[in-house]
């Protein structure tokens, strides 16, 4: 009979001789043959818009077959204003592979300013989700301390795993892990007493090497009041990835990744639950640094990518950086995707050769310096330019790339435009008076390339309430950045 990592890696349903299973897929690879997504759910924000409406889960339907194809079909409203959704996870993914008692039935909606977090039942209707619990920010607060909930990731024990940026008062000091029961029960810190990070934000656990790493975006306290270059040099931003065993909890290694690493958001492994080897992306630098296993059992790091700023006339700096605010790697590991949210472009790496990537594809999708704004970027001859950003469907395109989710085959790549509301006001004013939209980008994935779908639009400017802004989008059956082999 095979080894549990022997079924694992050829991807047969089959475990241990028993057909029964739980959600997801027995491997990646068997995963990207899964059924082509339908539906997606999107974070819809009027935080921060003036609107004074609660934000709310959208159901958009992605079926080209579908006469609401491209369009929003539901609205869950969340029973608070405030709350500023931001990510999302599930409470089981492939991680729960092996237990057949589990299912992917909850979308974990972490609200990064009030603290709340939602539990959304997605099997009664998938199509029309409703509230099935809330976790209150107090509750949080009196168990553990933690506040400004971020990333939640479902554990092959039924737990659920979310990062939290700071104490109540935004103090980065107060950060760590919030450990919550199958209910969504608070159970309270998942690492050690003594072993928080300096700064919090996502994290990515690779069981086979006992190790979870975790980034570091910045202290609440800053990040909130928009984007100030002081709080840099004030030391308010992060530039670590920190290293925990894994389950254990115990922070064993911190990477300081320099003045070229600074603000690492999200940071994935590769989907290959055998590999020790992953990316984060470094927003303010804009590098994507690739951190490896070394022999004797540390962790090591360099850059991989490198987006170089760019000259510009017209803006609050003489130089832009690209912005890295979200990548993914497709559920073979053979591409890489990242989101340059000021320059305006998405890029498709093949990184079959994990520490020498390859641009196989670029596509502009907005931007800072897209034609019909005042900023203009330089060429190293002095000229000036703008970039030609096409019309969808009429539409010009607002904002820049910001998260982004691919099909399961890697076919089919979304991108949303909103970041983060007061960073939106301050980078972007226009989104959140025209409102976010969600494109579909085509994927080569033989050659490589990218282009625009000019058939799918979602225009969260039109939406019943006013203009909202999109952030996070998931498929009721998992995608490449929820779910976790082990």
């Amino acid at each position: 009979m095979a080894t549990d990592v022997e079924v694992v890696q050829h991807g047969t349903a089959e475990i241990n001789g028993c057909c029964k299973k739980g959600p997801g897929y027995a491997s990646p690879l068997e995963a990207m043959a899964g059924p082509k997504e339908s539906l997606i759910y999107v974070t819809c924000i009027y935080t921060g818009t003036g609107r004074g409406k609660p934000d709310y889960l959208a159901t958009v339907d992605v079926d080209p077959n579908s006469p609401s194809y491209s369009k929003v079909i539901h609205r869950l409203p969340m029973p608070y204003e405030g709350d500023e959704l931001h990510h999302s996870g599930w409470n089981s993914c492939s991680s729960c592979y092996r237990d057949p008692s589990a299912a992917r039935r909850y979308l974990v909606l972490p609200s990064l300013i009030s603290g709340r977090i939602y539990a959304i039942d997605t099997q009664k209707d998938p199509r029309a989700p409703s509230l099935y619990k809330v976790v209150e920010p107090d509750d949080v607060i009196q168990k553990t301390g933690l506040a400004f909930p971020h990333t939640a990731h479902c554990l092959a024990s039924g737990e659920i795993l979310v990062s939290c940026l700071g104490d109540k008062d935004g103090n980065a000091e107060g950060n760590g892990f919030l450990l919550l029961d199958s209910d969504f029960n608070v159970k309270g810190r998942w690492e050690k007493p003594g072993h928080s990070p300096l700064f919090g934000y996502d994290f990515w656990y690779q069981p086979r090497h006992n190790t979870m790493i975790s980034s570091s975006w910045g202290a609440p306290s800053a990040f909130t009041k928009g984007f100030n270059l002081q709080h840099v040099t004030d030391g308010l931003y992060g530039r670590h990835l920190h290293v925990y065993t894994w389950p254990g909890g115990e922070l064993k290694q911190t990477l300081d990744l320099g003045n070229t690493g600074l603000l690492p958001l999200e940071v994935r492994f590769l989907h290959n639950p055998s590999e020790a080897i992953g990316y984060v992306g470094c927003a303010l630098t804009s590098n994507m640094v690739r951190f490896f296993k070394n022999p004797d059992g540390s962790w090591g790091h360099e850059i991989a990518i490198a987006v170089k700023p760019v000259k510009v006339q017209n803006w609050i700096l003489p130089e832009m950086p690209g912005l890295i605010t979200d990548f993914l790697i497709s559920l073979d590991d053979r591409f890489l995707y990242l989101a340059n949210w000021l320059h305006g472009d998405i890029r498709q790496y093949n990184i079959e050769d994990p520490a020498n990537p390859k641009l196989t594809g670029q596509v502009f999708v907005g931007g800072v310096f897209q034609k019909g704004n005042s900023v203009l970027a330089e060429a190293e001859d002095g000229s000036t330019y703008q970039v030609d950003v096409p019309e969808v469907q009429g539409h010009r395109l607002r904002g820049g790339p910001q998260m982004i989710q691919l099909s399961l085959d890697g076919k089919r790549l979304y991108a949303t435009n909103s970041l983060f509301s007061t960073w939106d006001r301050q980078f972007y004013p226009e989104l959140l008076e025209k409102g976010g939209h969600i494109l579909q980008i085509d994927v080569d994935t033989e050659k490589g390339g990218l282009a625009i779908n000019p058939r799918f639009f979602v225009d969260f400017g039109a939406e019943p309430d006013g203009p909202s802004l999109a952030h996070e989008m998931r498929y009721p059956g998992g995608d490449c950045t929820s779910d976790i082999w082990i």
